[in-house]
Formats: structure tokens, sequence, C-alpha cells
């Protein structure tokens, strides 16, 4: 993968996430916000697609799902490659099909991340020919 978006309101979650991320050696770019707001912004404002978006549920100001429905609604080349992966510490069921009703959506990890599982996040993110979920 090229770049890799990571959104915590966490600083600590923020970085640990970030730490993971670089050590299993997945990603050229690893860019971490603390706001979803300052992600949509930079989203918006990029001229290279992202191609994978880790993003926490609970955030004040702008949730993690408020943040899908404004990433949704960018113009398709901003939102084209990426895949976003839910990485949150609740594990509630609800949030969990919620999560599941958005098409870019491929996965649901509750935190704290683990490096076997940053690992196998590239598989997690391929789209097959037809563009569905793996």
């Amino acid at each position: 993968m090229r770049q890799i978006v990571i959104i915590d309101d966490s600083d600590p979650d923020l970085l640990y996430a970030r730490i993971i991320v670089e050590q299993a050696h997945i990603a050229d770019e690893v860019l971490t916000f603390g706001t979803a707001t300052e992600a949509l912004e930079f989203l918006a404002a990029s001229p290279r697609p992202v191609d994978l978006i880790l993003l926490d549920i609970n955030m004040p100001e702008m949730g993690g799902f408020e943040f899908l429905d404004h990433f949704e609604a960018l113009p398709a080349h901003h939102r084209q490659t990426a895949v976003v992966v839910m990485l949150t510490s609740s594990p509630d069921p609800q949030d969990r099909a919620r999560a599941q009703t958005y098409g870019v959506v491929r996965a649901y990890v509750v935190k704290p991340l683990d490096l076997d599982a940053t690992r196998a996040l590239p598989q997690i993110c391929a789209v097959s020919v037809n563009g569905s979920k793996p």
C-alpha cells in the first residue's frame, strides 16, 4: 500500500497504531489525524488517493460514522481507492452492524491493533476484480 491514514482522538492510541503499522511495513507512508475534520480536509485536498483509513468510532466533534457520511459525499476521485477499517474500543454488536452498512468499510477491529492483524490489512483491503468485498 502507498498511503494509510489513521484517525483517532486519543494521542496514545494514535501513536500506538502508527508504530504497529510502521513495524508491519505495509505502507510507504502513514499519516495520523486527531480529528475526523482534519482528515476530511486532507482527503478533500490531497492529489494522491489513500489506500486505507483506520477509523475510530467514538470521537468528539465528529465521530467515525459521521466521518463516513461526509467521506461518502466526497467526489469519487478523492475516495476511489480508499478502504476503511473501523479501529475501535467498542465491541458493541450494534456498532459493528452499523459499520457494515457502509460499502467502504471492509473490517471492524477492536483495539488494540496487533502486529498480526496489521499484517492482514493488505488482504482485508484487497478488492476483487468485480469490486465486491473479499
